[in-house]
């Protein structure tokens, strides 16, 4: 009697069916010269297909040997299976990581004979393997595995290493290839039930006595409790028929899935979500994702299991109620994580081969996710969605989202999109045509009125294009290529019919639309407000990947060689992504009735139409950044692509085709004034056709050049919304640099570009950056400058210079801009250092005009690099001057200095300076501007010009009594200095204005004594000093500044004493003593002095300690 199995603890839904095999065993190496036989072929039959256990009960004896083939073909032949649950996907070989792999590590150890004592009993392997050893390391060490597996499926692992990971260890892999490749030299039996069956009663008991005897220590209890149990007739083992074997295999009832340890997959993506949004976390996160997409493919029920188990770590991720009560989004990595979750799940309940009950599983999953409090939006940014956006997939409906009215809806959870896809179905008669042959369409091209099929006889598929493309994304990711192939194949043919349709539709509509300057339409008749560019599901990139895929030209496949002549492709699931440059062919499609159509020109062809596409700007900041992601990378494959003539011809087809597809094309007339710019695309396709067709690629480019949003709407609040408004206008100045470079030998097409970028730049930056740009394309470090290429630099600055003349940017930023403009005009010429000169009041501001200009183009320097003549010089000097004159006139207090310095040469213009700066002092210009041209006159040699601007300046000057730091005393010490230096009428002169307008006493008997010391001479013509006779203090002039400062010093004590504390008694006794010095230059200064103690020893009696001092120091 047959034995009962064990049921193994799986938990997943509907078994999937094994792979055909693409790669045999070792074991095979034997037979390659002999057919197999019956009883191998039908072995191998149901060993994949066929549970043990209903075997056995069809037959109530089975022979041995048909038993131990049934065995023997029972354990996994393919490799790659092996790989796929011990290697994260899309690992390069040549990389560091590829080492560090369980698999690669597991074949080592193989190669290196370290697996010993392989047994097989039934359904289950056991062997060791060795690991370390080596002279400079830990010694070796042995490791026991167990391995059960049923259906060519390994359905449990066990290792004595205690590996702590989603992927099976390096030993489990050894074991594994060795049963593969060494299949025929493992010791094999049968379930350890027919072995016991062959035994007698002695037999039996010797048998349990020796088994206890050897693992006593392990088993004694359990032996004895199971012994109680059996002898006790009313227990529970003994009412149930048999007894358990782990050796022969599964039941009928067991689920038959490959080994996964779930607990391990949630424990990793929990580790990795509580680290944050860290480079490395994201990475590992994707590496999951990608197993989840190559389980799939390999049609392994274990991808949906997995990513259940992932998905419910992401829902208890703490951070999610966080952002939900702060209202705040989520990070972006994180966002791009989830993103890649919900297109997981699209993908997964849109597997052609599921069950209904799978479905139903799926979608009361997804609902509750959905209905969960945590489970974020679909939109990133939190909004309300409306549903004109988010339109049920109907596969027979032509309508476009967002074509008609808004219905106010609640917002829609990230899982939304699968849910919506699991009600798609497959049945469509048309579609299973379309996906189940190569040879569908109508026998003569033209033969049908039906929409289903093209002017040529093509079938089409007429579908929502990213609904359609989540089907042939479905398709490919569960393993059917060539379904996924042929539908894809519609979808671009059905693009292509749309695209004429939409063209013919809006040639007469066009005509009758007002449009702006650049073909804009404020009243637009038709608009997508879900593009297929930033779409959740990236149909185009989707689209492109299935088609080019099959015209990769296979170069260094990573691949792990056996020495069975075995490959295993360690990239399983997607080659596309590893290979940095990938090379392309063309692959004809079967009974294409166009001879230039194959799988590469489709793909170009949807990439084209989906980058050309017309799409309003979403409205969050995650939205558009994603957007201008996919819209990049496509172009980077793109890219990729190595045109040939028949890849041209298409491109040039399609750029004509955008060009005249009206408001559905992003390069057509009568688009949204919201439209989301084309520079990005335009660059790559101007790059492409300029080879071929410059007309037709400069047409495109200047197209492309406009920027709607900011054309005459003034709308700040539309503005605000585009939050990459600087990454687009990065990219509109990329494009308008690239035309211009490739426009340097054609004149008229130079100025057709210069003038584009002149209309459609807006920013004064980016197109300071274009002028920098064509400045430096045009005089390189090795070889000849190009003038016209120059001059377009020139003009760009002019306008940048203009733009930013009054709302004006950082002032460092514009300081540049000026410099820059007169670098560039300073390699053009004199013409053009004249021209702005002349015009400086369009260009600059007067500090501009006479600080950086005009003293920078009569710099020497200048005047050697320009290398001008006489003539050119003295046309120069009188434009700088003439600049001076006005921007002096105009803002003195700034510009009077450095249009002195600028007149120095001309006499006339010299004395018109002075005069403005000597009208402008009493109402426009303070002290220290007057003060600095004071000084510079007298360093020019005009001291009684320099006089007469001190004692201006001395007038527009006030010191306090307590500004003894003022930063003006060094300029009253300097006028005084002037005024004594020039004779006793200056002095006399300039003293009443100091005594006038400083109250500061230490400034006050500072100026003192230095009148009394040694004057520094008075000038004269022969400019020699001549010595003067000390002044006297009882004397005009210094008796009235003497008194001054007298006066100063008692109101200054008074002042100090109101306010005084204890901390500031020492301070104010020092100040002090220098007061009584100044007394003491007058006559009755000493009687004065002790009149100022007495009194204040009378008024401030209160303050005994400050008296006492008082006391001390003065008596």
């Amino acid at each position: 009697m047959a034995a009962v199995k064990r049921s193994c603890m799986f938990h997943t839904a509907k078994n999937s069916g094994h792979r055909a095999d693409s790669m045999a065993g070792s074991s095979g190496k034997m037979r390659k010269m002999n057919p197999e036989t019956l009883l191998d072929i039908c072995a191998k039959f149901a060993a994949a297909n066929v549970p043990f256990q209903r075997v056995e009960d069809r037959v109530s004896r089975i022979p041995e040997p048909v038993q131990q083939r049934i065995i023997f073909w029972s354990f996994p032949r393919n490799e790659r299976d092996i790989c796929m649950y011990s290697s994260l996907s899309n690992i390069p070989a040549s990389g560091p990581d590829y080492q560090k792999l369980p698999f690669h590590k597991g074949v080592r150890l193989l190669e290196s004979d370290c697996v010993d004592n392989v047994l097989q009993v039934g359904f289950h392997l056991s062997g060791t393997v060795r690991e370390g050893g080596t002279l400079y390391t830990e010694p070796e060490k042995l490791f026991r595995v167990s391995i059960s597996f049923d259906r060519c499926k390994i359905t449990s692992v066990t290792c004595s290493c205690g590996n702590k990971d989603i992927f099976w260890c390096q030993h489990v892999v050894a074991l594994s290839l060795y049963r593969i490749r060494n299949a025929e030299l493992v010791q094999l039996r049968v379930p350890i039930s027919e072995t016991l069956l062959q035994m007698d009663r002695q037999q039996l008991q010797k048998f349990a006595q020796y088994l206890i005897a050897e693992h006593h220590t392990e088993v004694l209890p359990t032996a004895q409790k199971l012994a109680d149990e059996i002898l006790c007739a009313n227990s529970e083992i003994n009412l149930l028929p048999g007894a358990p074997d782990p050796t022969a295999g599964a039941s009928v009832d067991d689920d038959n899935s490959w080994h996964l340890d779930e607990e391990q997959v949630r424990e990793q993506v929990r580790s990795y979500l509580s680290q944050g949004g860290y480079y490395n976390t994201g990475k590992q996160l994707s590496s999951m994702f990608a197993k989840v997409r190559e389980m799939l493919r390999a049609q392994d029920s274990n991808g949906a299991r997995m990513l259940t188990l992932i998905t419910e770590q992401f829902l208890a991720d703490p951070r999610l109620l966080l952002w939900r009560t702060q209202g705040t989004p989520m990070n972006d990595k994180c966002r791009q994580l989830w993103d890649e979750l919900g297109a997981l799940w699209v993908c997964v309940v849109l597997n052609p081969s599921s069950s209904f009950m799978e479905k139903a599983h799926w979608q009361q999953l997804l609902r509750e996710w959905s209905h969960l409090e945590v489970c974020p939006f679909e939109d990133a940014d939190n909004r309300v969605i409306t549903m004109a956006n988010h339109v049920s997939p109907d596969i027979h409906s032509n309508r476009q989202p967002g074509s008609s009215g808004s219905i106010r809806a609640t917002p829609r959870t990230i899982f939304h999109r699968a849910l919506e896809a699991s009600d798609l179905q497959w049945n469509d008669k048309h579609l299973r045509y379309i996906m189940n042959s190569e040879t569908y369409c109508l026998p003569r091209a033209g033969s049908s009125c039906s929409n289903a099929f093209n002017s040529q006889g093509q079938a089409l598929w007429h579908e929502h294009i990213p609904t359609a493309c989540a089907r042939v994304d479905a398709l490919r990711s569960h393993g059917y290529s060539k379904e996924a192939m042929r539908l894809a194949v519609a979808v671009v043919r059905t693009m292509k019919e749309n695209q004429l349709q939409q063209r013919k539709q809006f040639a007469s509509i066009t005509s009758k639309t007002v449009l702006g300057r650049t073909g804009v339409s404020h009243t637009p008749v038709y608009c997508n407000h879900e593009g297929y560019i930033g779409h959740a599901l990236d149909p185009v990139g989707s689209i492109f990947e299935t088609l080019s895929e099959v015209c990769i030209i296979p170069e260094d496949t990573v691949s792990v060689t056996t020495e069975s002549s075995v490959s295993v492709q360690a990239n399983f699931g997607s080659t596309s992504s590893l290979n940095a440059s990938q090379k392309y062919q063309h692959v004809s499609i079967p009974t294409s009735r166009d001879r230039t159509e194959s799988y590469l020109t489709l793909a170009l062809e949807a990439a084209l139409i989906g980058l050309g596409q017309q799409r309003l700007m979403p409205s969050g900041l995650y939205a558009q950044d994603k957007a201008c992601k996919q819209e990049e990378k496509l172009i980077v494959k793109l890219q990729e692509v190595e045109l040939d003539c028949t890849l041209v011809e298409v491109m040039r087809r399609q750029a004509k085709l955008l060009l005249e597809g009206g408001p559905a094309s992003g390069l057509g007339l009568g688009i949204h004034v919201e439209s989301v710019p084309m520079h990005t695309f335009a660059k790559y396709l101007f790059t492409s056709l300029l080879p071929h067709d410059s007309e037709l690629a400069y047409t495109v480019g200047l197209r492309a050049m406009r920027l709607p949003i900011l054309e005459g709407s003034g709308d700040t609040v539309m503005n605000a919304r585009w939050f990459t408004l600087g990454h687009i206008e990065t990219q509109q100045c990329e494009l308008a640099s690239t035309m211009l470079s490739a426009a340097k030998g054609d004149i008229p097409c130079l100025q057709t570009v210069l003038e584009s970028a002149q209309c459609n730049i807006h920013s004064s930056t980016h197109l300071f950056k274009l002028a920098q740009d064509a400045f430096k394309m045009a005089t390189p470090v090795e070889g000849p400058r190009h003038l016209p290429l120059v001059n377009v630099a020139f003009e760009l600055g002019l306008q940048v210079v203009r733009m930013t003349l009054t709302p004006t940017p950082s002032p460092w930023r514009r300081r540049e801009m000026v410099r820059w403009l007169v670098t560039c005009a300073t390699d053009i010429g004199v013409k053009a250092l004249v021209s702005i000169m002349h015009n400086w009041y369009t260009l600059f501001t007067p500090t501009e005009a006479t600080g950086m200009v005009a003293t920078t183009i009569m710099s020497h320097t200048t005047m050697l690099q320009v290398n001008v003549n006489y003539v050119q010089q003295e046309e120069l000097a009188n434009c700088a001057r003439n600049l001076a004159l006005q921007c002096a006139a105009k803002e003195p207090q700034s510009c009077a200095l450095a249009a002195l310095t600028l007149c120095e040469k001309d006499p006339v213009a010299f004395e018109t300076a002075y005069q403005i700066v000597v009208d402008a002092a009493a109402n426009v210009m303070d002290s220290s501007q007057l003060f600095n041209i004071a000084r510079y006159m007298e360093h020019r040699g005009y001291p009684g010009r320099a006089y007469k601007l001190a004692v201006l300046a001395m007038k527009n000057l006030t010191l306090a009594y307590n500004q003894d730091s003022h930063p003006a005393i060094n300029d009253i010490h300097w006028a005084c200095a002037l005024s004594h230096s020039l004779g006793k009428s200056e002095l006399t002169n300039i003293i009443p204005l100091v005594v006038k307008n400083v109250q500061c006493a230490t400034v006050l008997s500072d100026i003192l004594r230095r009148c009394t010391m040694t004057a520094p001479g008075m000038a004269s013509p022969d400019g020699k000093r001549r010595s003067l006779k000390l002044l006297s203090y009882d004397k005009s002039p210094l008796r009235q500044l003497l008194d001054a400062a007298i006066s100063a010093y008692i109101n200054t004590t008074h002042s100090r004493l109101t306010h005084i504390s204890p901390r500031h008694y020492g301070d104010f006794i020092d100040f002090l003593s220098k007061a009584r010095e100044t007394f003491l230059l007058a006559h009755d200064g000493h009687i004065q002095f002790a009149q100022l103690i007495e009194h204040m020893k009378l008024i401030y009696k209160g303050k005994k300690k400050l008296m006492y001092l008082i006391k001390e120091r003065f008596g």
